[in-house]
């Protein structure tokens, strides 16, 4: 049986770089079984992973580009963000009680992150 793939393609200046993300080998509504289930979700977990590495990636080029600390932090960006991600989960179907808490940490998260990679690429700066 041939196992079709799902592909994310992410252009990086100078090259581009595919990543695969398997199809599930048992949909959600097919599952029998707690194995079935677990199976798959470990495979969605591998994926989001990924996802989260490019993420991570942007961030860290943010910081890079950023010229002052407090750029950082962008409370307007923040509520952008949050509202295109629950505009895309009404799309799909994704509870709001899940996607709002879990990006607004994912956001949280990656700020922290970008503040220590800010420091590291910006030594001489001044903090405000």
């Amino acid at each position: 049986m041939l196992q079709r793939r799902a592909f994310f393609v992410c252009a990086f200046t100078p090259y581009v770089r595919r990543m695969e993300f398997p199809d599930a080998t048992t949909p959600a509504e097919r599952c029998q079984t707690m194995d079935e289930v677990r199976v798959e979700v470990d495979r969605l977990d591998r994926a989001l992973v990924r996802l989260l590495t490019d993420r991570q990636s942007y961030m860290e080029a943010a910081a890079r580009i950023k010229p002052a600390r407090d750029e950082v932090r962008l409370p307007w960006r923040i509520e952008e963000v949050v509202s295109k991600v629950l505009a895309e989960a009404a799309k799909t179907g994704l509870s709001k009680r899940i996607a709002e808490p879990v990006w607004r940490e994912l956001i949280e998260r990656c700020i922290e992150h970008e503040h220590e990679f800010w420091a590291r690429e910006h030594p001489g700066a001044q903090e405000k």
